[in-house]
């Protein structure tokens, strides 16, 4: 009788041992872009820093898209945060070896006024010269479609002028203070720190919403590489619990948010990140309201070029679902 007891008091041991196991954390490469798109990342980045994160993450920072590419290509990269109409590109490229899980952030352009200029409705750009940048990609279309939407034929109506980089659209009012600028975040808050009489006119994603109520300007995203995904399910679903809560802790702080910006190098200075971070339009959209908002900015892009989404809409391979 005693060894049975001995026996059983060795199980029940043995049981209670496993149930008080720590869950076993799944080993995950992340990548984040630069700028807007990686802005809702950096409180989570800061938790895995600490081994506070639900799984195993390992954070790399990025300034190209191309870069992130060529890692989810060669499966080091098993998440990164990139542009959408890339995530469309890279589907359509690797053959729906990627799946898109959230959209993390929608439109980053602001029009900017200077001195006595003023812009109130996107009717008054009407025969302004105009600087921006993104020449032949996302920006362009969008200033375009917004342009057009509105009863301004951007070749005719306005002169565009485009800049190859975000960060020389800081300098274009010291020899043209009159211009008007179209400008991402966080180039937008910087360029509205440096000159006093400036300010921010309007936001093209609000704009957006006016003209194409079905759809959203929706610029930034959360990947999986798939082959990752369908073996890691469950991992995956807990970096999306920790990432919302990342979000939400971006739009409640923005402070900490701008020093983790500048710690991450998400953003140069802290300063100009925490400044940028109400405007950076940070968010966690899931499920049906993505693939309706999202598949409408694609069917915009189509019409602009198509190559700029992979040549087509992206099939139903290409929408995560729980």
């Amino acid at each position: 009788m005693k060894k049975i007891i001995s026996i059983i008091l060795v199980l029940l041991l043995a049981f209670s041992v496993c149930g008080c196991s720590p869950k076993q954390k799944t080993d995950m490469n992340v990548y984040v872009l630069t700028g807007p798109t990686g802005m809702g990342a950096v409180n989570l980045m800061e938790k895995a820093s600490l081994q506070e994160g639900s799984e195993n993450y390992s954070f790399k920072t990025v300034a190209a898209p191309d870069e992130i590419v060529s890692k989810i290509s060669n499966k080091e990269a098993d998440i990164a945060a990139i542009p959408t109409n890339l995530a469309a590109k890279l589907y359509s490229k690797t053959n729906g070896g990627v799946k898109i899980l959230a959209v993390n952030t929608l439109g980053v352009l602001y029009v900017l006024t200077n001195g006595e200029t003023t812009v109130n409705s996107i009717s008054e750009l009407k025969g302004k010269k105009i600087y921006t940048t993104g020449q032949g990609s996302n920006p362009e279309y969008i200033v375009n479609y917004v342009l057009n939407s509105n009863g301004i034929n951007p070749e005719t109506d306005v002169e565009l002028v485009f800049k190859a980089e975000g960060n020389e659209l800081v300098s274009v009012w010291a020899t043209e203070p009159n211009a008007v600028i179209i400008a991402p975040q966080p180039v937008a808050t910087s360029i509205n720190i440096k000159y006093a009489g400036s300010k921010t006119a309007l936001d093209l994603t609000k704009e957006w919403e006016k003209i194409n109520s079905d759809s959203a300007l929706m610029m930034g995203c959360i990947v999986a590489r798939t082959e990752f995904l369908e073996n890691n399910k469950k991992a995956v679903e807990s970096f999306l619990v920790d990432y919302e809560a990342s979000v939400q802790a971006a739009l409640a702080d923005a402070k900490t948010t701008g020093t983790l910006c500048e710690k991450y190098g998400i953003v140069p200075n802290a300063a100009i990140a925490t400044k940028a971070v109400p405007y950076a339009n940070i968010c966690y959209v899931t499920g049906s309201e993505m693939k309706t908002k999202l598949t409408g900015y694609y069917n915009v892009l189509l019409a602009a070029d198509a190559t700029s989404i992979g040549g087509k809409l992206p099939d139903e391979g290409f929408w995560y679902e729980k």
